[in-house]
């Protein structure tokens, strides 16, 4: 099966920055949209940013300017570059992708474990 792992998390002051992973591997016909959410303490989950296939990108207004989500298709990896953290982007994020297993079958949502990003006050 498909597996997303996410890697790059850990603490960072205010005003750092960070760049997240996410790698897919498994038995993989294509992959189409990718994006990164997550789920801070208390909170619900939220959409940080996606990205599609031919690289057109989405943000949420929280983060725009600041994070830079990206993909390298022949890596079936997506990235998250995070630049001036503040201590509200403390979160579990997590990386979700739409993939085709097979051409004979429909895209379904793929989701990784969550890595934790923390940006204390």
């Amino acid at each position: 099966q498909v597996q997303l792992v996410e890697s790059g998390g850990g603490l960072v002051q205010p005003g750092g920055s960070l760049r997240l992973s996410c790698a897919a591997s498994g038995s993989i016909f294509s992959i189409y949209a990718m994006g990164w959410y997550r789920q801070g303490p208390g909170k619900e989950r939220e959409l940080v940013a996606t990205i599609v296939s031919d690289g057109g990108t989405n943000y949420a207004d929280s983060v725009k300017g600041r994070f830079t989500i990206s993909r390298d298709n022949a890596r079936n990896t997506m990235y998250l570059q995070m630049n001036s953290l503040k201590p509200e982007d403390t979160a579990v994020y997590y990386c979700d992708a739409a993939i085709r297993t097979s051409i004979s079958r429909p895209a379904a949502t793929y989701w990784g474990q969550g890595t934790q990003v923390t940006v204390p006050s």
